[in-house]
């Protein structure tokens, strides 16, 4: 067994799968509105935590991830495997006294950021190479530790004074990677890959500080993942296998982790094992701009909500981190072409087979724009619009007859909403519009009250939908 740096056949192929795994990496590591005082920002780093065995015993996370998938290697195949993970580096944030002293402070304003105690995230990674032949019986172990550390920047301000001092601290982090492999019986020469990550620290909390997350959290492996790469032979597909390998693919035990075909589509040569349930192949949209770090959110939205946020708002993101300072960069320069890009693409057309059917031409007997002849009628009834007008529509709710003007409080129903809509629970909107949908349905389409970006949404034309059972009348109207 080697630890070294990959062969640069290797590194091409993982790098290639890195940039999945670099959202994997960051994913939730600071949400919109990018500030370190919302509310979503002071709950941190939910996939891929494997805690401090003793504090992790007292909880409901993990200390360990444990991966199985089955491969096809071939004869002197070597195994690349790369664990890739956050440390959380605890921030403190000092002013400067006259005597030349320092006071620890909540906030350090400056004239373009407001510095406040965070938790950064730097990444580390452990690599090694392994012959495949060496993982069968009791496999390999490779051992890994972070010393603890302190380090500190001086603050200065625009006239280049002194003003204070940022502190940085790591925590001792311990760990394992556990490697092993088993052949299977059965016609084809098939492996089970078994890789375990483990943090073994042996940090145990204060008395009464059994609860403490934040105190885990700086010990802890966060956003856990590996990829690896065989040199010759393949990994078969755990969501997707062959007949033949389905029986041995669900014998396959994944704890916290999922294993899936990375890299370059159309090889089997990587895998990706994340915290995040993902496809076979994922890939980051071309379209996408940068790193917003917030994926259940949809890049456009994102772009333009943060080019709302006030100045204010974006002194205090770009002081909460350098990535959320990024971001807002991102947001106030993005051209107006990048933006259109995000709205939406056409990813693939499906080929339809069988015998076109006739040509028909409407009933003015010319073809559409694009030269299709078009049919006689649509797959909805024009004519059914005819009755409807979303800007003077209204609808029922509670004995309140509401529409365009009318203000509301949202109640969105669990059945069927998303974790966005919840955080507007109790949130004061305006209707917009009502619309009716093909199937019959009603919605209100809504904007939310003090919301900075409210008059771009209402420009565009972008707004919320609830349905009349999901919002409360405000207003008298009868």
């Amino acid at each position: 067994m080697s630890v070294t740096a990959f062969a640069p056949e290797t590194e091409a192929r993982l790098a290639l799968a890195r940039q999945v795994a670099d959202a994997v990496l960051f994913e939730g590591y600071v949400l919109y509105p990018y500030r370190a005082s919302a509310a979503k920002n002071r709950l941190r780093w939910q996939f891929g935590v494997l805690v401090p065995p003793t504090w992790g015993a007292a909880t409901e996370e993990h200390d360990f991830q444990h991966t199985e998938c089955l491969m096809e290697p071939r004869a002197d195949a070597t195994l690349a495997v790369e664990l890739r993970f956050l440390r959380a580096r605890r921030r403190t944030v000092q002013r400067a006294r006259p005597d030349g002293g320092f006071d620890t402070v909540p906030e350090l304003r400056l004239a373009d950021r407001i510095l406040v105690p965070w938790d950064e995230g730097t990444e580390e990674r452990v690599e090694a190479v392994v012959r495949v032949g060496e993982l069968l019986g009791d496999g390999v172990t490779i051992p890994f530790e972070r010393p603890g550390a302190e380090d500190t920047e001086p603050v200065l301000d625009e006239t280049g004074r002194p003003v204070g001092r940022m502190i940085r601290r790591y925590e001792e982090i311990t760990g394992a990677l556990r490697l092993s492999a088993r052949e299977l019986d059965g016609p084809y020469r098939v492996m089970r890959l078994t890789a375990v990550v483990e943090n073994t620290s042996t940090w145990t909390p204060a008395d009464g500080a059994a609860a403490d997350r934040d105190a885990a959290l700086p010990r802890s492996l966060v956003a856990a993942h590996l990829l690896m790469g065989l040199s010759a032979g393949s990994f078969l597909s755990m969501t997707d296998p062959p007949e033949w390998a389905k029986g041995a693919v669900a014998a396959c035990r994944n704890l916290h982790t999922w294993p899936v075909l990375a890299g370059e589509p159309g090889r089997a040569d990587v895998v990706l094992s994340s915290p995040i349930i993902l496809e076979d192949h994922p890939a980051i949209a071309p379209e996408s701009p940068g790193a917003l770090y917030d994926a259940t959110e949809i890049d456009e939205i994102l772009a333009l909500r943060t080019a709302a946020l006030t100045d204010e708002e974006k002194r205090e993101a770009r002081g909460t981190d350098e990535r959320a300072a990024a971001v807002i960069d991102l947001a106030d320069s993005m051209p107006p072409e990048v933006l259109e890009r995000l709205h939406g693409a056409v990813r693939s057309l499906r080929e339809v087979t069988g015998p076109a059917p006739a040509p028909t031409l409407a009933t003015d007997g010319f073809p559409d724009e694009f030269g299709v002849p078009r049919p006689d009628t649509p797959w909805w009834d024009p004519a059914s619009d005819a009755g409807f007008d979303p800007g003077h529509d209204r609808v029922v709710v509670d004995g309140h007859s509401l529409g365009a003007g009318s203000r509301v409080l949202l109640r969105p129903g669990l059945r069927r909403t998303d974790a966005q809509d919840l955080f507007l629970a109790g949130r004061a909107a305006k209707v917009e519009a009502v619309l009716h949908d093909v199937d019959g349905v009603v919605h209100l389409a809504v904007t939310v009250e003090d919301d900075p970006g409210a008059d771009i949404r209402r420009e565009q034309g972008r707004f919320l939908y609830f349905q009349p059972d999901e919002v409360t009348p405000m207003d008298g109207d009868a």
